[in-house]
């Protein structure tokens, strides 16, 4: 399995951001992917999931209405659509293959996780 996340960069409050991930090694269109951030001194936050087939997605209360999830099986790619980015939103986003949240904690042991992509966002 290989996850590779790009798109991040330096964006002001108010701005925009589309992340991308592309996924190799394992049938993309039967998995549900998911996205996590770790913002810088704290843990993994979940921000979103979406099912195999794009047509089912979730979000944290803190990007909803902000961000947007989807994928494009044909290409093997996960996408979050970042608009009206806040400082609070700086941190690493991951895609997650296999994502587990127990007990309310993400579980960075398990799974299928990307290198990491850097969003931060500051004037």
């Amino acid at each position: 399995v290989q996850l590779v996340e790009s798109g991040g960069g330096l964006a002001q409050p108010g701005g925009s951001l589309r992340l991308s991930c592309a996924a190799s090694g394992f049938t993309f269109s039967t998995w549900g992917m998911s996205w996590v951030r770790q913002a810088p001194g704290k843990g993994f936050e979940w921000v979103s999931n979406i099912n195999s087939g794009g047509g089912t997605t979730s979000y944290a209360d803190s990007v909803k209405g902000r961000f947007t999830i989807s994928r494009d099986n044909a290409k093997n790619t996960l996408y979050l659509q970042m608009n009206s980015l806040k400082p609070e939103d700086t941190a690493l986003y991951y895609c997650v293959k296999g994502l587990t949240i127990l007990r309310g904690t993400v579980r960075r042991d398990f799974g299928s996780w990307g290198q990491g992509t850097q969003v931060t966002v500051s004037s």
